[in-house]
């Protein structure tokens, strides 16, 4: 009984995570004429996928750059769709050994896509057999230990490699070097936001009004993802707060309650700022003090607080440490000490 139990549970869990799954991948566009934004980029990628289709050939090694919730992945899956090429998608962390990477170099058909996210972590050794494989289409496999050790030249099918990356800068040389191109992509203006989340209220038939659209997109940070996601917040809260239809009102109270305040700061992005001015007078103060004091990973504040509210204006980083800005002062509701000049560039 109790086994049986456990299999409608694991049908039930089974079936919500398939829905979710249905909808993240309704939401992403199938075309490059679909994709809303990154029109420089598009238009790029449009050239180089057309002639690559007119020379019968694979199209060059392509690199998307640029920070989290861009669009890369979905660029990815475009690239594969326009090309008319089945798509392998792994990341970076999960290729440990250039064996890893072999086998699936071994198992690819002619003209595959191979998508890498986060490929700026995939291991040395790896990573290595890599340059070997995006040049010639051919690794090295070696087999045994020590002296006895042979080297088996192993032929694949010529492939298209994207990668996609959030820290270009740290890719090796080589390996940036052996993409025919490079892809950076760029933050969103709240135009193309409102695009999209009306686009993905369409797709998700969600009711809402265009004011509360653009409320939700200038939240956004610059972002898809994040619009995607607050746009998905506002539907649960006007669903059990009103009758289902999301207005002005509805949007700055669901933001409100999630704690998205007007420039798109979350809790730790106030925090942050709060305890730069408070504890610290405004700093300068050590990235690893100032996440201790917010009770967080200094990683997480590097990566993904700090470049927003220094895009804000609202903290700058200088040799000496993170220090608020006069608008950061302003922002936690405090007057900026006369002493604070604004920041430069330099500092």
């Amino acid at each position: 009984m109790s086994n049986e139990g456990g299999e409608e549970r694991s049908l039930v869990r089974a079936e919500l995570i398939s829905d979710e799954a249905r909808i993240d991948h309704a939401l992403r566009p199938e075309s490059l004429a679909d994709f809303v934004g990154q029109d420089r980029v598009k238009d790029q990628l449009a050239t180089l996928i057309h002639a690559a289709i007119a020379r019968t050939n694979t199209a060059d090694h392509i690199l998307l750059a640029g920070p989290p919730g861009l669009g890369k992945t979905t660029l990815a899956m475009i690239i594969a769709k326009e090309m008319n090429a089945p798509i392998k998608i792994t990341s970076g962390p999960a290729i440990h050994h250039a064996g890893d990477l072999a086998s699936i170099l071994s198992a690819i058909t002619p003209g595959e896509v191979l998508f890498i996210d986060e490929i700026h972590r995939i291991a040395r050794p790896a990573e290595e057999m890599l340059y070997m494989a995006m040049e010639d289409f051919r690794v090295d496999v070696i087999v045994g230990k020590g002296a006895g050790a042979t080297s088996i030249p192993l032929e694949i099918a010529p492939f298209t490699l994207v990668g996609a990356t959030t820290r270009s800068g740290l890719l090796t040389g080589p390996l940036r070097d052996r993409f025919g191109f490079t892809a950076h992509l760029d933050f969103y203006d709240a135009e193309f936001l409102a695009s999209i989340i009306t686009r993905s209220a369409g797709l998700l038939e969600i009711d809402i009004e265009s004011d509360a659209v653009s409320e939700i997109a200038s939240r956004s940070r610059g972002t898809p993802r994040i619009a995607n996601r607050l746009l998905r917040r506002v539907r649960d809260h006007s669903q059990v707060h009103s009758d289902g239809k999301v207005s002005m009102t509805q949007a700055r109270a669901a933001l409100a309650m999630y704690e998205v305040d007007e420039m798109g700061l979350d809790r730790l992005d106030r925090a942050i700022l709060f305890s730069l001015v408070e504890k610290f007078q405004g700093g300068p103060v050590g990235l690893s003090t100032l996440a201790l004091s917010v009770g967080e990973e200094s990683e997480t504040l590097e990566a993904v607080c700090e470049p927003f509210l220094i895009r804000q204006g609202l903290l700058s980083r200088t040799p000496r440490g993170r220090m608020a800005t006069s608008a950061g002062w302003r922002h936690v509701g405090k007057e900026p000490p006369s002493s604070l000049g604004a920041p430069t560039l330099f500092e």
